[in-house]
């Protein structure tokens, strides 16, 4: 989640925790301790897939964070001589601090490394948007009514009930979309293909579906008022690639990462063939800001290269407008497509095929 969220989200447990013998330092302790885990971001990988893959790694370990837990906990105890906490509060105060971040990390669909140092695969419920304002707005206002009035213990069980609330209304969001589409995908002879189920920017009421068919993967938009059933969309990933990027460590590192939502291509850049992975699971057809470049065609093949992230276009004011009126229109049918260009028709009874 989104670095507002996180503090949020670490003052309200912090204020939960100790906010009765600390006041509004427990609150200001809790945002620092809430966004400690995401300084990664400043560390240098060595290029940007190791930087891609590396983010939530050590820093989001629940293993590596309940082990800082407690030792800041022993470090306070011995240092902190005023307000009579015990050991065991102080515990509790770290240990919900740091490992309440990660595991919100770990409802979103980028991937959250929660067993690291173990080489088990990212962990990604993909239940909730990186920035969903219904989930921080009641955090948010708890945390500022503290900081103005002081500790208030009701304003905070009210914020982290609001917001864990919603939590729990987004799974069940997301199994009765995956559940709806269920059929629709056993008609297609889909029902055990890879499939990614995950809400459209800044809501939980409409979702995307992304499903790998081979070498193509199909999408849908399906809301959760939807009263028509939905359109899916085909679009080449490039599957002819597919080999070439797992010779590349660059590539296995992606795969493992992102695991079969990735697409493939070829690009011309300063006369030089490069091959080019994409992370489907974030973004839009149209707008998927994680894309790099692998290797380049040294004639016989393909050449590792230092990875590079692509300046890849943003959704603009027209996309993000179709997508509200998608969001609040349950009868309104809209190709994936569409939200990458406004010349291409927004509502249609039929989805296209795109090759690459």
């Amino acid at each position: 989640m989104d670095s507002l969220t996180q503090a949020c989200l670490g003052a309200a447990v912090g204020g939960a925790v100790l906010g009765r013998r600390l006041g509004r330092k427990a609150l200001l302790a809790g945002a620092v301790l809430g966004t400690l885990p995401d300084l990664d971001v400043l560390i240098d990988y060595g290029d940007a897939v190791a930087d891609y893959t590396y983010h939530r790694g050590f820093s989001h370990s629940l293993l590596v964070l309940a082990g800082l837990a407690l030792l800041l906990a022993l470090l306070s105890t011995r240092l902190i001589t005023w307000g009579n906490i015990t050991l065991t509060r102080w515990g509790l105060f770290y240990g919900a601090c740091l490992l309440t971040h990660p595991l919100l990390d770990a409802f979103t669909a980028y991937g959250t490394q929660l067993l690291w140092p173990l080489n088990t695969p990212p962990v990604s419920w993909s239940s909730i948007f990186i920035i969903d304002p219904l989930y921080t707005l009641p955090l948010l206002i708890a945390v500022a009514y503290g900081l103005i009035r002081g500790y208030r213990p009701r304003s905070l069980t009210w914020g982290l009930a609001l917001s864990s609330a919603y939590l729990v209304f987004s799974i069940g969001a997301q199994w009765t979309i995956d559940t709806r589409i269920e059929p629709l995908l056993a008609e297609r002879g889909l029902e055990n293909a890879p499939r990614l189920v995950q809400p459209t920017p800044f809501n939980t009421l409409l979702w995307r579906v992304t499903v790998i068919d081979d070498t193509d993967h199909q999408e849908a938009l399906v809301g959760l008022f939807d009263t028509r059933p939905p359109l899916f969309e085909r679009f080449s990933r490039g599957a002819q690639y597919e080999d070439s990027v797992q010779e590349l460590s660059s590539g296995r590192r992606l795969y493992w990462f992102a695991g079969p939502f990735l697409s493939y291509r070829t690009q011309t850049s300063d006369e030089a063939v490069e091959l080019i992975a994409t992370d489907l699971r974030l973004g839009v057809p149209g707008f998927h800001p994680f894309s790099f470049s692998l290797a380049a065609s040294n004639g016989d093949g393909w050449a590792p290269i230092t990875t590079r992230l692509l300046d890849e276009r943003s959704a603009g004011s027209d996309a993000l407008a179709l997508l509200a009126r998608r969001v609040f229109s349950p009868d309104r049918r809209v190709c994936p497509s569409a939200f990458a260009s406004t010349s291409q028709t927004a509502s249609t009874d039929t989805c296209q095929s795109h090759q690459e």
